[in-house]
């Protein structure tokens, strides 16, 4: 049976992109037990949609964890635009990441939290040059962004 709170979704919501990949994550304190999904859609339809979780996390590490799995969902000649809502994590991609790479893994500022997920992110991306990261404003009522965001929780419906 379908996971009731994605239907609901899907009933409610009809703005925003209609292709693409839109990712979330989450997480039930920071730290504690969280989770991440994402839905790939073309024309409202959708291709491809995974979500996961762990016991001890961090919001954080989902976002980035939900990026990294797209990411590896896509073939390297895929063409088109991921959808985040977590600016720190498009930030990373789009910004800062091939500086840290350059500087050996430092920044200026400390050492860069979550760096193993960042380091693996960083290369799914430069190995799919075709896909664009962008970000998303979250809970604006972009249909597959919400939606998005209910996979990532749907570990704590059970589903």
């Amino acid at each position: 049976m379908p996971d009731e709170a994605l239907q609901d979704v899907l009933a409610r919501y009809h703005a925003g992109p209609r292709a693409g990949v839109f990712t979330d994550g989450s997480c039930e304190g920071n730290p504690g037990p969280g989770g991440w999904g994402f839905v790939w859609v073309h024309d409202d339809e959708i291709l491809l949609e995974r979500s996961g979780h762990d016991p001890a996390t961090t919001n954080n590490r989902m976002e980035l964890q939900a990026l990294i799995e797209a990411y590896r969902a896509l073939p390297r000649d895929a063409d088109l635009t991921i959808h985040s809502d977590s600016r720190i994590c498009v930030d990373t991609v789009n910004q800062w990441a091939a500086g840290w790479e350059r500087r050996g893994w430092k920044r200026k500022g400390g050492p860069i939290a979550n760096l193993e997920q960042v380091k693996e992110l960083w290369s799914l991306s430069q190995a799919r040059p075709t896909v664009t990261l962008q970000w998303i404003r979250a809970h604006d009522g972009s249909r597959w962004n919400e939606y998005a965001d209910v996979l990532a929780s749907s570990w704590l419906r059970g589903a």
